[in-house]
């Protein structure tokens, strides 16, 4: 596949290889958080994406020292490597990779086609909950490198009229037009204006990924984003509605493409499409 990092990717043959090694945890990370209920890699546990990683009084993620106490729970020490799946062709999994990466866990891996493929290639599943002697995890430190916030990308706006910065919008074309504010099939809610950043590219996650949910070919992967002007000498930013689909493309871009700086916004269009004195764009690309 020629990727960039290839390590940080596994099959999941891979993870059905591991499913015993004690230097391993895997975690289950699904839009829908009941699903692992209902069976679940064995030895997988389940992290809520919602619970276990915002800040329950404030539009903020846990500090660092209340995701080493997750860690410790989960059985998680610094050496420790984490592999992450779940549901929507991993977004949330990647969402969750994008946060342990910001947060400086090293040790971490997605299985490619997550919870689909699993399923669909009839490997096991269990309704067995495990548990783990208590990991040991000294918190790390905060990579300001991957995340961008709305002033950031505010000021992104004349590196990308310079040419030096680039916008990717991984949101539905519908999405990006304005015409809708959320994905099509779900309920229109949650922001008060419909467009996109001025002068995002439009290139939907999903065009990064087969049939079966697995990664495109790097050179498949390559050619997409030049398509549209996105190249790794630019600073590149990315984002959608709240920052699940714009962390698998993240994924791509950093990992399989190499890009040395990309960034997410997980403030995405949620809060973008709300906020006073900001610009928007609505219709096609130009």
């Amino acid at each position: 596949m020629s990727y960039a990092n290839p390590d940080v990717l596994v099959s999941t043959d891979w993870v059905l290889e591991n499913l015993n090694n004690p230097e391993v945890r895997i975690l289950e990370v699904n839009e829908d958080i009941l699903l692992y209920d209902t069976g679940h890699i064995p030895g997988s546990q389940k992290i809520d994406w919602q619970a276990d990683l915002w800040d329950d009084t404030i539009r903020e993620f846990i500090q660092p020292h209340e995701l080493a106490a997750l860690f410790e729970r989960l059985g998680i020490s610094n050496d420790t490597t984490i592999v992450l799946y779940g549901d929507k062709n991993n977004w949330w999994a990647a969402y969750a990779f994008w946060f342990f990466s910001y947060n400086g866990h090293q040790k971490l891996k997605l299985m490619n086609g997550g919870r689909i493929k699993w399923i669909q290639e009839n490997k096991p599943l269990t309704t067995e909950v495990p548990t783990y002697p208590k990991g040991s995890y000294t918190p790390g430190q905060r990579d300001p490198n991957l995340r961008a916030f709305r002033d950031e990308v505010l000021a992104h706006l004349e590196k990308v009229k310079a040419g030096k910065g680039a916008l990717v919008d991984v949101r539905s074309p519908a999405e990006f037009t304005g015409e809708k504010t959320h994905m099509p099939e779900y309920p229109q809610e949650g922001v008060l204006r419909g467009g996109h950043i001025p002068g995002a590219k439009n290139i939907p996650w999903a065009t990064t990924v087969n049939a079966d949910g697995t990664f495109k070919s790097a050179e498949e992967l390559r050619a997409i984003y030049e398509s549209k002007g996105i190249t790794p000498d630019k600073e590149v930013i990315a984002y959608c509605r709240i920052a699940e689909r714009s962390s698998h493309s993240w994924f791509v871009l950093k990992h399989l493409l190499g890009f040395p700086n990309v960034k997410n916004y997980d403030g995405s269009w949620t809060e973008w499409g709300n906020a006073v004195g900001v610009p928007i764009e609505k219709g096609a690309e130009k």
